[in-house]
């Protein structure tokens, strides 16, 4: 706490850190005491627990020790006879009903026989062991009197009346019982014996076998199962908390029993148990006691405390060795968190500290009302002060007080507060002001009205001087612009213009010696500020007598500009301070707004530059990115104009303007990237040039060919007539064939099936090539040759062949993005290009390949890479959205995202009828004709039909006129002819009325399946 906080705080303060102290004190010895007791009491818990479990293990064993002492003693050991052991079967039933522990009793005899009754304890038991649902017990039976052992399984019911007997003669050719070690072990011992834990061979279950020798038969065994799950319920009802962890395990840390037996695995495929380490449970507090375990840090007798460390808890952990079954030594493992150890612990102390804060609360609110009526004024004065921190300039409080420092400080801080809000309120209006026009005469009327001032004349700095921008006459009205062209320019002096400073001895304006010394000055207006400042040349009005002159310097302490304040009383101290505070930031926001000014000149101008790049760089849409603004603004001015429809709510700050201008200019500018000669190409053997004077060329050396033949055979003695007959022949089907070939290379018409295989018949003719191909290629050209051994020349070749240098594949940096983190969905196709003659000249429809117009349409997803890159304002954001949507379709059909009309803002919608429409106008496309008016307002109405365009928008361009407003700007009169405007609106009504139908439709069925 500060030395200087308010009396009663520091009188609260005294209380509740004394409150505090005592509390905390006995909350803290509370505590230390509890733990002790509790850590205590959680030692006698383990050991109690290890008790009850060495008693469970007894009551395991004991019951069933009596029992098997007395049927050593039955004749059942001597019996031979299926049908004789059968009829023991009610003091078998009497014995496992009386030692509940018993899984099962058997008789094992020297001769290989064995009989075997388990009891069924649960449905779980009965369907381990597919018997019936009243099924009680289980029999199995092994007989090896004859060559062929016999097995047989019986299920019987509490009465013991079979329910249904199997055969199962692989059970009894697997299982022999003199090779069990429970019989082996009880053939060397008169007295019981009881094996280690394992796994039992009839269901996979671990336990114990106790076994002995018959007194009443030489070489028979009688053994008792007991399985050591039941251990599990024992631990689970011994858990403390809720996340205690109990488990039995041996020397080597495997489980034998766990409090949740649930986790517990079986399985096995030996006599051995198929245990799981506690390293493997995945609980990390078992997994760090297996550590212990296995390095014998267990005592033989008694246990071990300690607390365990893990990453997110703390355990208190207790190991046990309990007394030993068979040879194996068991340790008993309880682990407790120590947070639900002491949880009572916890509990008591938050109730002692909900009490001591209670008590706590009741001494301040005591100590607050004693210390408040003595500190009341200096209160008072302290809201003052949280209110100018938090900038609440609102109404001063009154104070009184007797205290004479106390009055004067509030004085102050009154005049501080009127102040600090004149001031905020100046930086506010010259701040939100985003238009440098009119930033300047509101700074000089919020300057002019907070210092109480008359007039004022503000200057900016220009070309080396100061230059008149703004003022306010003595009447407090603004001086228009002719009025304003009398004031004088100022010129400031340097080193470049010493002439500008007044000689020595010379009379110097105020605001020349404001400039001059970097401050704010005050004083009465002189005649020589009136005449250099040019005051005098604005009519008779009486201008104020008293004069502030206020430079304008920016952060670097260089000027920008200067006021000059006029009034009609002097100018107190507090006011020039209060100036001159006030002129660093109307300078940083006359330099901030200039600057913002000059940088969305430099963006227009870069914009534009990269349109005119993309123009320039085609000679025949030298128009086309300038043209689309236009068309686009116009559209949206239409749109904002309507009254009613779907745009009668569509408007536009200046914010949106920006934004939809800025994405006009640049909805192509991905066509940077895209070669100039797809984007140009007017035939189909077009790449950097029209490969048809390959084809011509070949055609003339068919026709020399032909030529030479003719004359080889009039000299080797043929009829002349006939050799000149077949060369006119010859070279006018060549004529044809060529003919045929160029007029498929202009892609005016579509290609029929006829034409695609007439020009496989023509690619039939072959030539003769007798120069490598190879020759004056670029490194980059033979890469697209095949790298076997050239062929011997002469080579004969195809007139139209395509050839695998023709097929350019597609590098990495063109493919697209495997992220899809843009959402584009195109088709890419496996080539960049594929320049094959053939395969050009067989185009369906124009003269781009699949390869080309997938180049051409991917410059729209350059685009929207392009602009995505670029650091936009937020109120830009969605310029890159708007520029690369202009190919969406409203029924999802478009490129490259295939968004739907709900999708697409009214902006992308605008500038997507304005690239078509065009488009489909421009007269400086050398693959098309340019459309009549009329055409390309039909190609709009059947787009809009088909759900291309959006119908509203397009009938908005057809009402309102943009479509003749621009044709009348942009295109050839020729081009202009009647459009009929009224039938185009009735069909887009019926089409936007079926649309509404079909959604009222869908909506009723939608409520009705609900």
């Amino acid at each position: 706490m500060r030395a200087n906080a308010p009396l009663h705080v520091h009188v609260s303060t005294l209380f509740m850190v004394l409150i505090l102290l005592v509390g905390s004190l006995l909350g803290f010895v509370g505590y230390r005491m509890a733990d002790r007791l509790i850590s205590s009491v959680s030692e006698d818990l383990a050991q109690r627990i290890s008790r009850e479990t060495s008693a469970e293990l007894r009551l395991l064993t004991e019951p069933a020790h009596t029992a098997l002492q007395l049927l050593q003693f039955d004749p059942l050991a001597g019996l031979t006879h299926f049908e004789q052991r059968m009829t023991r079967l009610p003091l078998i039933k009497a014995t496992l009903d009386h030692t509940p522990a018993s899984a099962s009793i058997f008789f094992g005899y020297p001769t290989g026989d064995y009989f075997f009754v388990r009891r069924l304890r649960d449905a779980q038991d009965r369907e381990q062991f597919q018997a019936p649902a009243d099924a009680h017990y289980m029999v199995r039976s092994i007989e090896r009197q004859g060559s062929t052992p016999r097995g047989r399984q019986l299920y019987l019911n509490a009465r013991l009346q079979v329910l249904s007997a199997l055969s199962v003669p692989d059970y009894a050719r697997s299982y022999d019982a003199r090779n069990r070690s429970w019989y082996r072990q009880a053939l060397r011992s008169s007295e019981v014996h009881v094996t280690d834990p394992y796994l039992f061979y009839t269901d996979r279950q671990v336990g114990i076998t106790l076994s002995r020798q018959s007194r009443h038969a030489i070489g028979t065994v009688i053994g008792l199962d007991i399985q050591l799950r039941t251990l599990g319920a024992g631990l689970a009802r011994q858990k403390l908390t809720p996340s205690s962890q109990l488990a039995l395990v041996n020397a080597q840390g495997e489980v034998f029993a766990h409090e949740n037996t649930f986790i517990v695995p079986r399985g096995g495929t030996n006599e051995h148990p198929a245990l799981t380490p506690l390293s493997r449970f995945g609980i990390p507090v078992l997994t760090e006691l297996s550590q212990h375990i296995q390095l014998g840090q267990v005592p033989a007798t008694g246990s071990l405390q300690q607390v365990i460390e893990l990453s997110d808890e703390r355990w208190q952990v207790t190991l046990n060795t309990l007394p030993v079954l068979g040879k194996t030594q068991l340790i008993l493992i309880n682990a407790v968190p120590r947070h639900e150890l002491l949880a009572a612990v916890y509990d008591e102390g938050r109730a002692a500290i909900m009490a001591a804060l209670l008590i706590v609360l009741g001494g301040i609110l005591l100590a607050w009302r004693f210390a408040r009526g003595i500190a009341r004024p200096l209160s008072v004065l302290v809201k003052e002060a949280e209110s100018i921190r938090h900038f609440d300039f609102g109404q001063t409080v009154p104070l009184k007080s007797y205290v004479l420092e106390v009055n004067t400080l509030a004085r102050t801080v009154g005049e501080m507060k009127r102040t600090i809000r004149q001031f905020l309120e100046i930086s506010s209006a010259i701040s939100g002001e985003k238009h440098f026009d009119r930033l300047l005469p509101r700074l000089l009327d919020e300057t002019v009205t907070a210092v109480n001032a008359a007039s004022g004349v503000l200057y900016l700095r220009e070309d080396g001087g100061l230059k008149p921008a703004c003022a306010r006459g003595a009447d407090g009205h603004a001086i228009d612009a002719a009025a304003l062209k009398h004031l004088h320019r100022l010129t400031l002096p340097s080193h470049k213009n010493p002439s500008a400073a007044p000689p020595p001895g010379q009379d110097v304006p105020l605001l020349g010696l404001a400039l001059s010394q970097g401050r704010v000055l005050s004083g009465p207006l002189q005649p020589v500020d009136m005449l250099t400042l040019g005051l005098s040349e604005l009519g008779e009005q009486p201008w104020p007598p008293h004069a502030m002159a206020v430079p304008l310097l920016n952060r670097q302490r260089e000027l920008v500009g200067a006021m000059l304040i006029l009034s009609d009383t002097p100018s107190e101290a507090d006011r020039v301070s209060f100036l001159g505070a006030l002129s660093g930031t109307a300078a940083v926001a006359l330099e901030a707004q200039a600057l913002i000014s000059e940088q969305k000149v430099l963006f227009d101008a870069l914009i534009q530059l990269i349109a005119n790049a993309i123009d320039t760089k085609s000679a025949y849409t030298g128009g086309h990115c300038a043209r689309v603004p236009e068309l686009t603004r116009m559209l949206a001015e239409a749109a904002c104009a309507a009254k009613d429809g779907p745009y009668a709510s569509f408007r536009l700050n200046d914010e949106g303007w920006e934004t939809l201008r800025m994405a006009a200019w640049l909805h192509d500018c991905g066509k940077i990237t895209t070669p100039e000669y797809v984007v140009d190409k007017a035939t189909k053997l077009e790449t950097l040039y029209n490969r048809i004077h390959e084809v011509r060329t070949r055609f003339e050396v068919l026709k020399r060919d032909a030529e030479i033949h003719c004359l080889q055979g009039i000299v080797n003695g043929g009829d002349e007539a006939t050799c000149r007959h077949n060369l006119a022949k010859t070279l006018a089907e060549l004529d044809e064939d060529f003919a045929f070939v160029a007029r498929c290379n202009l892609g005016s018409e579509a290609m029929v099936p006829e034409d695609q295989q007439r020009l496989l018949e023509v690619a039939q003719r072959t030539w003769q090539r007798t120069l490598d191909n190879r020759l004056g290629l670029s490194q980059l050209e033979l890469q697209r040759h095949p790298q076997d051994v050239a062929l011997p020349l002469p080579v004969t070749e195809s007139v139209l062949a395509d050839k695998p240098e023709h097929r350019l594949e597609r590098p990495a940096h063109d493919q697209m993005p495997k992220d899809d983190r843009w959402g584009f969905r195109m088709a890419e196709p496996k080539l960049l290009y594929n320049q094959g003659e053939l395969y050009n000249l067989r185009v369906g429809y124009g003269t781009l390949t699949e390869e080309e117009r997938f180049k051409i349409n991917q410059h729209i997803v350059q685009t929207e890479v392009m602009l995505r890159q670029l650091p936009f304002p937020p109120y830009l954001s969605n310029v890159p959205e708007i520029a690369a949507g202009h190919h969406e379709k409203l029924d999802g059909t478009g490129y490259p995202k295939g968004l739907h009309q709900e999708q697409l803002r009214p902006e992308t919608r605008m500038l997507a009828i304005a690239d078509i429409f065009e488009a489909l106008t421009a007269s400086d496309r050398p693959y098309k004709k340019a459309k009549q008016l009329s055409e390309a307002i039909e190609i709009l109405n059947r787009m809009s039909q088909r759900g291309h365009i959006d119908p509203a928008l397009f009938a908005l361009f057809l009402s309102s006129g943009v479509y003749k407003a621009y044709a009348e700007r942009f295109m050839e009169p020729s081009q202009i002819d009647e459009v009929p405007v009224t039938r185009y609106l009735a069909s887009i009504e019926q089409v936007r009325t079926d649309q509404r139908a079909d959604v009222a439709a869908a909506r009723t069925l939608a409520s009705s399946s609900t």
